[in-house]
């Protein structure tokens, strides 16, 4: 029995199959929808029932390996106290939460007071409550927010800090104002991050038996390309690389099925041929960039 155990770890038997017993929740799959208040009481009836019924159990064949997973996850999940868990987090959140709030120009009205500012101030209103000390009914209890950290960000293309209701702008006294992305730091966003723009499409090309290779001249050009873009038109930060590598990819994506393989090296005279008419005609760079 020993040695069957050492093998057992060992990994010996890991692609035989067994028959393995898991337990599955029983209960009425139904869902509470369309009752106002429901959905920020996250009261969900399937959780609720969940527990009245007796658990069934279920056989399937698996692999060892399989199986191995199952049984742990289950067990650990028999070890967990699901309402100490749940304290713990309400407590973390209530003493050291940070909410982040993006996109919050699109709130800002601009004082007209009817059409969509009225429903802007609206949201508005909403928020200020939460973000001033209250307490917010969850599914996992009641959480007060007196001492939980909000971040509110927002572009301000048109709108400004100032278009925000009094009471809000009081509740953000510390402003930063972020500097623009230029061509040096479009330069590490397409070159450091594990999942780059560059690996990305190098990845997708290869699926298609072709290799492609970007030299650092041709990054650079790419990055100044977009630099420039975002200072002629409007200012989308780096969500421009995306429409600029995509323009610039856009005939070789469609080629590569016709080019039965092979390596494409990527330099600076191709991004400059590819995207010459854009950066030469600023209204057309509008529509394509």
């Amino acid at each position: 029995r020993e040695k069957l155990r050492e093998r057992l770890r060992a990994g010996a038997f890991d692609e035989r199959e067994v028959e393995v017993s898991v337990e599955r929740p029983s209960g009425p799959n139904v869902e509470v929808l369309g009752i106002a208040g429901m959905e920020e009481m996250g009261i969900n009836l399937k959780e609720m029932l969940g527990n009245m019924f007796p658990r069934q159990s279920q056989r399937r064949r698996v692999t060892v390996a399989e199986a191995r997973k199952l049984l742990e996850e289950e067990e650990a999940q028999r070890m967990v106290d699901r309402e100490r868990v749940r304290e713990e987090a309400v407590r973390r959140v209530e003493e050291t939460g940070i909410v982040f709030i993006d996109e919050i120009d699109k709130v800002a009205g601009r004082g007209e007071g009817h059409g969509p500012d009225v429903s802007r101030e609206g949201v508005q209103r909403d928020i200020l409550p939460i973000v001033e000390g209250s307490t917010v009914t969850t599914k996992h209890g009641p959480v007060r927010t007196d001492h939980i950290l909000f971040i509110a960000a927002g572009a301000f293309h048109v709108a400004k800090p100032s278009d925000l209701i009094p009471e809000l702008q009081g509740r953000f006294p510390i402003r930063v104002e972020l500097e623009s992305l230029d061509a040096a730091a479009f330069v590490r966003i397409l070159t450091e991050p594990k999942n780059a723009l560059t690996r990305q499409y190098q990845a997708m090309l290869a699926t298609e038996g072709l290799e492609v290779r970007f030299t650092p001249e041709a990054v650079e050009e790419i990055a100044r390309i977009a630099a420039l873009a975002n200072e002629r038109t409007e200012n989308i930060g780096a969500r421009r690389l995306h429409t600029v590598m995509e323009r610039l990819l856009s005939d070789l994506s469609f080629e590569a099925p016709e080019r039965g393989g092979g390596e494409v090296v990527i330099d600076a005279a191709y991004v400059r041929e590819q995207l010459a008419e854009v950066v030469q005609d600023e209204d057309l760079s509008r529509y394509i960039l």
